[in-house]
């Protein structure tokens, strides 16, 4: 009997298998079948990837390419040349020394790292040694991903400040922590004056109550993308306050420090008394010189936290291409040298691109939109509010935030893509903060004129 109900399992399992290839052509494959039918089964995705498959910048790119004639202002990069000194550099780095086709060491390429621990050790007034607090990262996003999976354990808390940008969530989702979110309010403004980012402050009484006995980390971005914020010394010394006492790490993202305007100060946090200790600095050379496609980023920090990221690092990215950094390294030495100068291009870099802001602020203020005037960075966002009002009824799922609705809308109707606010909000804050939109205005004068002529067509067609 037993070998009877052995042989009747047997045969059930093949009629199983085999039943799919039933009708198919003679020369399917019982192998491929089997094979299928094996592993199809299997939950294919690691359990680290539940709830972060959505990219909101897949989204609004595609959105954005499948209409004809639209002007993009959504995606934060530079659509002008680099500054003409890094071009040259890089051409020099993959025309000249034919070593630097080759594997360069594993946490940077040597002038890279030497050139950043002199020249940012003076900006945090720090000695900073090449070999042990500095590591050159695929961007500085790449620098973010290590830095998480180094010191985010399973269970642990980290702060981030809405509105924050997006890949803070998944990194920490994706380290095995959870995101503790903590909102910038806009402060009430007199009635006709413009918004502006440094009225939007954290609540100290909330912030500190944040921080518990669980808390590995927190997030800071100065200037704020997309908010356009850049967090004053009052504000980074309660920040550092509350880290010291409860003994956080804190991970600031500074990619966006040389643009800051209107006479406001960038202060790194690593700079304030005891927070070089306790604090990884990130920085971009995409931002830094406009060249977001050479993917070169770098982290800053004492070797005590280093050391953790130096490990991720050697056991997944292991070395960064070498000619980007290459190239950077020379940029930085042309701008050590006239650094503070009129002829730097960390003065002169800002300048243009506040005159950019400016020329975006007047055209949306000119079709009933209300810019927040930021201090730094790449963007501005703009109150929607008066549209909301007159047009509630979007297309759109129900669910759907009003913001998503109104840009789907825009991109359609008007030909300017933006990004809705709502996607840098933890979801339960979402619908707080919907009618708002993200401008990019680091953009060139030739982009700018066309965006007036959306904005100007859409004037007129607002006007009785």
């Amino acid at each position: 009997m037993a070998l009877g109900g052995m042989f009747r399992n047997a045969a059930a399992i093949y009629l199983h298998l085999v039943g799919p290839l039933q009708g198919k052509k003679s020369g399917a494959s019982l192998t491929r079948c089997l094979h299928q039918t094996l592993t199809m089964a299997k939950q294919l995705q690691a359990r680290r990837l539940d709830r972060i498959d959505y990219n909101p910048w897949v989204e609004f790119a595609k959105l954005a390419s499948e209409e004809a004639d639209v002007v993009n202002l959504g995606q934060g990069f530079p659509d002008f040349s680099p500054p003409e000194f890094a071009v040259e550099a890089f051409q020099h780095a993959v025309s000249g020394d034919f070593m630097l086709n080759q594997y360069t060491k594993a946490f940077g390429y040597p002038p890279l790292t030497k050139i950043l621990a002199s020249f940012f050790g003076k900006l945090l007034g720090q000695e900073i040694d090449p070999l042990k607090n500095v590591l050159v990262t695929v961007g500085a996003y790449g620098a973010l991903f290590t830095a998480f999976q180094a010191l985010v354990d399973e269970g642990d808390e980290v702060i981030i400040i809405e509105p924050f940008f997006d890949c803070y969530e998944p990194m920490t989702l994706m380290a095995g922590g959870r995101p503790v979110f903590v909102s910038l309010k806009p402060s009430p403004t007199q009635k006709g004056e413009p918004d502006s980012s440094s009225n939007w402050q954290l609540d100290p009484t909330e912030l500190a109550s944040k921080f518990t006995s669980r808390t590995k980390a927190f997030i800071l971005n100065t200037p704020n993308n997309p908010l356009g914020k850049v967090f004053s010394r009052e504000e980074l010394e309660l920040v550092a306050s509350l880290c010291q006492q409860h003994d956080v790490v804190c991970i600031t993202d500074e990619v966006y420090q040389w643009l800051v305007f209107d006479g406001f100060q960038h202060i790194s946090i690593a700079s304030l008394p005891g927070m070089w200790e306790r604090t990884l600095t990130v920085g971009s050379a995409g931002k830094t010189f406009s060249v977001t496609g050479w993917k070169v980023g770098w982290v800053l920090g004492p070797d005590s936290l280093m050391k953790h990221l130096r490990t991720v690092h050697q056991n997944s990215i292991y070395t960064c291409a070498t000619q980007g950094q290459a190239a950077v390294a020379q940029s930085f030495e042309r701008e050590q040298l006239h650094f503070g100068q009129p002829s730097s291009y960390f003065v002169q870099f800002p300048q243009y691109i506040q005159r950019c802001r400016d020329h975006m602020i007047q055209s949306l203020q000119s079709v009933g939109l209300r810019p927040v005037i930021p201090q730094g960075s790449y963007f501005l966002i703009t109150d929607i509010s008066d549209f909301k009002n007159k047009m509630p009824d979007l297309p759109g799922a129900a669910d759907e935030p009003y913001d998503r609705r109104f840009v789907k809308w825009m991109i359609k109707n008007k030909g300017l893509v933006a990004i809705p606010m709502s996607i840098f909000f933890s979801v339960p804050h979402q619908k707080f903060f919907d009618h708002y939109i993200r401008f990019c205005f680091a953009k060139d004068e030739s982009t700018l004129r066309a965006m007036d002529q959306k904005l100007q067509k859409w004037k007129a067609e607002l006007t009785p």
